[in-house]
């Protein structure tokens, strides 16, 4: 089974953080950009984030609505890439879902996956 495997998401309190994690199921992911992208109930899919490599020292792209908040890092020793979340809003409440990207030049589209975690929901409750 080829897919990519979310964890960390749970209840956050505002202005709290959260850590999640990406990791590859069953293929080498060493080629490929990967980003974040999210969507809160009974909204559009958003892509707030990605990294050009999964290997270390890659370039990173934040939206606006989590620049400054978020941070996207790749650990090539564990083969994870992490999405630590702080000062966290209500806003941010929606599923979370990994990809693979074939590059990280700017927001992350749909269009330029290949491969996709199932989601980790996100709460952002007092």
């Amino acid at each position: 089974q080829v897919q990519l495997v979310e964890s960390g998401g749970g209840l956050v309190q505002p202005g709290g953080s959260l850590r999640l994690s990406c990791a590859p199921i069953g293929f080498n992911w060493d080629r490929y950009a990967v980003g974040w992208f999210r969507q809160p109930p009974g909204k559009a899919r958003e892509g707030i984030t990605c990294i050009s490599n999964t290997t270390g020292g890659g370039t990173t792209y934040y939206a606006d609505s989590v620049k400054g908040r978020f941070t996207l890092s790749s650990d090539n020793s564990k083969n994870i890439v992490s999405l630590q979340m702080t000062k966290v809003e209500f806003e941010d409440s929606a599923v979370y879902h990994c990809a693979t990207l074939r590059r990280c030049a700017g927001p992350p589209r749909d269009t330029d996956t290949d491969h996709w975690g199932t989601g980790t929901l996100v709460i952002v409750s007092p």
